[in-house]
């Protein structure tokens, strides 16, 4: 991929800084790994939208997919190592939201919030990933695939 500039931040904004791109990357946090799943998200993505971000994600590394044993319609889609790695990114941000944006969160954000509110940030972000991890490795050994 060519790189329109020197900067890290801007070669970030290239990569994810679109409108649904880092919802999705949040989406996987939340278990969701399917078109439906995303489709059903509470931003309410439309589906050619869904799609194209799919791909995109897809063609930088960020995301890849398997299909589903018994149905080879269904894709389940992943975070690769490189888009795990985006996870402090968003943790940070939504901490951010929560620090200067006076906002009724939903029951998922303020409950996530109110369970890790008295855990240090790092600790917080490391079980997050390595929860992830678990659900990534599940949905390989369903699909009979090696971990990537």
């Amino acid at each position: 991929m060519k790189h329109r500039s020197g900067c890290p931040i801007a070669n970030l904004v290239d990569l994810v800084g679109d409108k649904w791109s880092l919802l999705i990357i949040r989406d996987f946090f939340l278990e969701r790994n399917t078109f439906k799943q995303f489709i059903n998200s509470p931003e309410k993505i439309a589906t050619n939208i869904l799609t194209d971000r799919l791909k995109s994600l897809l063609s930088k590394g960020i995301i890849d997919y398997t299909y589903a044993p018994n149905n080879k319609k269904t894709k389940y889609y992943y975070l690769t190592d490189m888009g795990i790695d985006l996870y402090p990114v968003i943790y940070e941000m939504a901490m951010w939201s929560r620090r200067n944006l006076d906002v009724d969160f939903n029951d998922i954000a303020n409950n996530w919030f109110s369970e890790n509110q008295d855990l240090d940030d790092d600790v917080v972000m490391e079980n997050d990933i390595r929860d992830y991890k678990l659900i990534r490795q599940d949905l390989f050994e369903l699909a009979n695939i090696d971990a990537k």
